[in-house]
This record gives C-alpha cells, sequence and structure tokens, in this order.
C-alpha cells in the first residue's frame, strides 16, 4: 500500500521540490546586491542607448534603488 502512495504522489513530491528551488534561486538573485548593481548598469546603458525614455528609467531605477536599500538594511539586521 505504502509503495503505491509513494508513487501516486512522486509527481507532486517532485513539483513542491521544484517550487522550493525556484524560491530559493530566486530569492538569492534577489538578495545579491552585485546582481542590483548589474541591473542598474544594464539599465543607465539602455537609458544613454535611448532603448527606454527617462520616465521609464526613473521608475525602474527608483525599484532598483528601493530594493538595493532593503538588502543593505536586511544585512544590518542580521
Amino acid at each position: 500500500m505504502f509503495i503505491i502512495d509513494d508513487l501516486l504522489m512522486a509527481p507532486l513530491k517532485g513539483i513542491i521540490f521544484l517550487g522550493k528551488k525556484i524560491n530559493e534561486v530566486i530569492e538569492k538573485e534577489m538578495s545579491d546586491e552585485g546582481s542590483i548593481k548589474e541591473r542598474l548598469m544594464a539599465l543607465q546603458l539602455k537609458f544613454e542607448m535611448d532603448e527606454i525614455d527617462e520616465e521609464e528609467y526613473d521608475k525602474r531605477e527608483d525599484e532598483l534603488l528601493e530594493l538595493l536599500e532593503n538588502i543593505r538594511k536586511e544585512k544590518q539586521n542580521k
């Protein structure tokens, strides 16, 4: 009986495992200052190359700077 249960639950367990791993990667990416700084530099380059307008640049820059500030605050609290 337990073997059948394990076989039936295997796909669900696999999906849960993948979800946890994806979440770990996202959290790591979102808490990495270097990654945020790279995104800021890429954003600035897009603005300088006229790929985005000033309004879009300011909006996305504010979001990234806020994220960077939150990461730094979180590190200070640890």
